[in-house]
């Protein structure tokens, strides 16, 4: 089926700064406007995409990888803003858990993003100038919608398989209760129904740091020649500690000096760790949009799949069709096993087809992004049986 108000304008999608690189983008909501969760209306609106491998014949080996926070749809390098590979290549390609030998891989850069598709960084169309605050503020379910827009636009009846990581994982769990008949699989990594208090007190403090910056002027930077570049970094370094483990810091850096022998007896980056947060916050800036982090972090924090189902987490899985894999990390204190359990025991209640791993990981959250060996084991045993049950061939 194809969305009569999708259009395929192929013109390259915009980034968080101006750069020339290619990508697929596609024009939605033309015809039938996305009614959003706040009650907004938004149309005609552009959705930045990637697609890596064949498309066969049936249309039913298609795979839509849900980013994170601070991913976007380039899952594969180089990256047009950096250069540097992209976020998932030790995950995607030919002979990988997600082949592209076997499966056409779809990531698209989420509603509210800044590499393409609409989000705070967007010109709005009624006056020409970036939208800062006055774009809508969006939902997981807002997104999820969206990439369904996408997947009718290129004719995919059903996805084979649905997969993400933390914010990912929260668009996995969104399709599976918004649009369970259009996926055959679902793979919520490291991820969570709903977002806890610590989570959102996290993201308050990285908003916080961004609207303090002077540079922020209530969101309106992109009219001038400044932007809130220190503030972005600051929520960027708070972020990348909650992504680590005590361990994973500790036997990485220690307590160890920067590039001196003794402390300066200052604020300078006396210790490896501090240099590290710091090269992580300017590098960040380089490719994403504060308004951007705005929007998506409060999007993570309004999500609530007991909530919208009268505070029963099974209700939103009953009678779901979709066959369920969960993965959680020994060492993740932001998305603990505790939360993957709780999406599991709603799921048993209603007798949904489901398994679930905890892989023993020193590597913290970010542990699905790295190189884990049991972890991609378990995901390809299970893409195998449910390729099995799917019909799926390769020659």
């Amino acid at each position: 089926m194809t969305a009569p108000s999708a259009k395929d304008t192929s013109r390259p999608a915009p980034a968080a700064k101006a750069a020339d690189h290619s990508g697929h983008c596609i024009e939605l909501g033309a015809n039938a406007p996305l009614r959003l969760d706040c009650g907004t209306e938004l149309g005609p609106f552009p959705l930045a995409y990637q697609t890596y491998g064949t498309l066969n014949a049936e249309k039913t080996n298609a795979i839509l990888v849900c980013h994170a926070l601070t991913g976007d749809q380039f899952v594969l390098g180089p990256h047009p803003v950096t250069g540097k590979p992209g976020w998932w290549e030790i995950m995607v390609g030919p002979g990988r858990p997600l082949d592209t030998n076997r499966y056409f891989i779809i990531c698209s850069n989420v509603l509210g993003g800044c590499m393409g598709t609409a989000g705070p960084a967007e010109k709005n169309p009624e006056t020409g100038k970036p939208y800062g605050l006055d774009f809508p503020v969006i939902t997981i379910r807002d997104m999820v919608a969206a990439q369904k827009l996408l997947i009718d636009h290129l004719g995919i009846d059903q996805l084979f398989c649905v997969i993400g990581g933390s914010m990912g994982g929260m668009q996995v769990l969104q399709w599976a209760t918004s649009y369970p008949e259009r996926i055959f699989a679902a793979v919520p990594i490291a991820s969570s129904a709903r977002h806890s208090a610590q989570n959102i007190a996290f993201h308050e403090i990285g908003r916080q740091a961004i609207m303090a910056d002077r540079d922020w002027k209530g969101g309106a930077y992109h009219e001038s020649d400044d932007q809130p570049l220190r503030g972005l970094a600051v929520a960027r370094m708070v972020a990348h500690i909650t992504y680590l483990s005590e361990k994973a810091l500790q036997q990485k850096f220690g307590r160890e000096l920067q590039d001196r022998k003794d402390v300066t007896y200052g604020f300078e980056a006396d210790f490896q760790v501090e240099s590290y947060l710091r090269h992580q916050g300017i590098s960040f800036v380089e490719r994403f949009d504060a308004n951007s982090y705005l929007y998506i972090t409060r999007a993570m924090d309004y999500f609530d799949l007991a909530e919208v189902n009268e505070g029963m987490l099974p209700q939103a899985f009953v009678n779901t069709p979709v066959r369920f894999c969960l993965i959680s990390f020994t060492s993740d204190w932001l998305f603990p096993t505790s939360e993957s359990r709780t999406v599991v025991h709603a799921l048993n209640a209603v007798a949904a087809n489901v398994s679930f791993v905890e892989v023993l990981s020193d590597k913290g959250h970010d542990a699905f992004l790295l190189d884990e060996p049991e972890f991609h084991a378990t995901l390809e045993g299970f893409l195998n049986g449910a390729a099995e049950h799917r019909g799926l061939t390769w020659s």
